[in-house]
């Protein structure tokens, strides 16, 4: 990892968090929640989410977001029909 991202993990809420939190065996609602709200109180929570869309994570809670909020937000619904016009 580039010396610029890991400025911003060290910074991070989830630096001293369990690692499990944020990458579940077996994800629950309950879990994402808990992992959602240290993301809310995380002063780099942009960066972090900037990351994982960019670098297309496909694991984990990252920036707030599950996988597949971060699928939704890189291709929103009725993308393909567009790049087909």
């Amino acid at each position: 990892m580039p010396l610029e991202e890991i400025g911003w993990l060290r910074r991070g809420a989830c630096r001293s968090s369990d690692p499990d939190l944020f990458f579940p065996l077996a994800p629950s609602p309950l879990q994402e929640a808990r992992a959602k709200a240290v993301c809310a109180r995380c002063p780099v929570i942009d960066e972090c989410r900037s990351y994982a869309l960019r670098e297309g994570e496909t694991e984990g809670i990252w920036g707030g977001l599950t996988p597949q909020e971060r699928r939704r937000t890189r291709f929103p619904a009725g993308w393909r029909d567009s790049a087909a016009s």
